[in-house]
């Protein structure tokens, strides 16, 4: 049952999306609502930025009504029809409505800091500052938040609010190439769905799957060649989801093996982005440049001047976060050794992206 409602889940989100990706794909020209090419993009046509408004719609949609089906049925029905046997949980479903409310406020926010920079470009300190706040409301008043041996309900908002505002810019920053973003984020989240799975945790399985369906939904017209892009009013909220995903799933607590270090999982499955954001900073501050202004520096930009295509850069950037994914699922059944190699495999894999994106290419050197 649980798995025909999730599947129902996933296509009623991946439809709802598509079709509010291809309304926006017409009204955005017209409002004004497009991407020009610039010196810190690879486009070279003009490109509709309205794919954050399909993403966060969808969301919205799923998370108000969600909260609606809560409070009208005073949370039977979801015990009902979606909890089933797991009774037990019944005395926290109506606590599900005021997280579905403090995550959509949060969300709502980032996103229309995101439309308002895609129409009128934001500073990037009080980008920055805006994320904070929201974060840290997400964390405090939403329990988007890491409990991991610290009890201080303080220390633990603001450590996450940190996490939160570092992945919220990990995916903006991905957001430089067609399919970049939306694709790593539909496969960590679905890596984090089958963390979600593994525990127990219906509420956050939910909200991934409906994640996954509104990234997929958008993915079709943003896939290398793409004809609409997500913008910041995207890619915040994006960043913001894969955030809360990752600090809402259990990770130790019911692992097999009975040990901490599944807790990795989140760090694991969110490398390459990671990687993107720490590689971009690092190259930014050599050369002396503001480190949150655009350029051409990313991972992605890196792979195409090595002589990829947009559609090979992107399945690289998607093979290489699956090949991490993949290793992240295993932490809940080896011990401690195994995880220390999981954590090495990962690295290796950076490693190997690092030599090849390093590479020049043979034809280059013989001209």
């Amino acid at each position: 049952m649980l798995i025909l409602l999730a599947a129902g889940l996933l296509i009623s989100s991946l439809a709802c999306s598509a079709a509010l990706t291809a309304i926006a794909k017409r009204v955005a020209p017209r409002i004004g609502l497009v991407a020009y090419p610039k010196a810190d993009r690879y486009h070279r046509s003009i490109i509709p930025l309205g794919g954050g408004i399909a993403i966060f719609g969808t969301l919205a949609l799923f998370l108000a009504g969600g909260a609606a089906v809560i409070l009208s049925s005073g949370g039977h029905f979801w015990v009902d029809v979606l909890i089933g046997r797991f009774g037990a949980y019944h005395a926290n479903v109506l606590h599900h409505t005021n997280e579905l409310l403090t995550i959509l406020l949060c969300a709502t926010i980032l996103f229309l800091v995101g439309l308002w920079d895609d129409k009128r470009a934001l500073g990037p300190f009080i980008k920055l500052v805006l994320q904070f706040v929201v974060a840290f409301l997400a964390a405090w008043l939403g329990d988007v938040r890491v409990e991991f041996f610290i009890e201080n309900r303080l220390v633990t908002s603001v450590l996450s609010a940190f996490w939160i505002v570092l992945l919220v810019n990990a995916f903006n920053f991905l957001d430089n190439m067609d399919g970049a973003s939306a694709g790593i984020a539909a496969i960590v989240s679905a890596v984090l769905l089958t963390a979600a799975a593994f525990n127990g945790q219906i509420f956050v399985g939910g909200l991934a799957i409906v994640f996954i369906g509104a990234l997929l939904g958008f993915l079709l017209f943003n896939f290398p060649p793409a004809s609409i892009f997500m913008g910041d009013a995207g890619s915040l909220v994006v960043g913001f989801f894969v955030a809360l995903l990752t600090l809402r799933t259990d990770y130790y607590h019911q692992a097999q093996s009975g040990a901490w270090y599944p807790v990795l999982l989140p760090l694991i499955a969110v490398a390459v982005p990671l990687y993107d954001f720490a590689s971009v900073m690092l190259l930014r501050i050599s050369q002396g440049k503001n480190p949150l202004v655009g350029d051409t520096q990313h991972f992605s930009h890196r792979l195409r001047r090595r002589g990829l295509t947009d559609r090979q850069t992107a399945l690289t950037l998607y093979l290489a976060t699956l090949c991490t994914g993949l290793g992240a699922t295993f932490l809940y059944q080896v011990n401690l050794v195994g995880a220390i190699l999981i954590v090495i495999q990962t690295c290796l894999i950076l490693a190997i992206i690092g030599v090849f994106e390093t590479t020049v290419r043979n034809d280059q050197k013989t001209h």
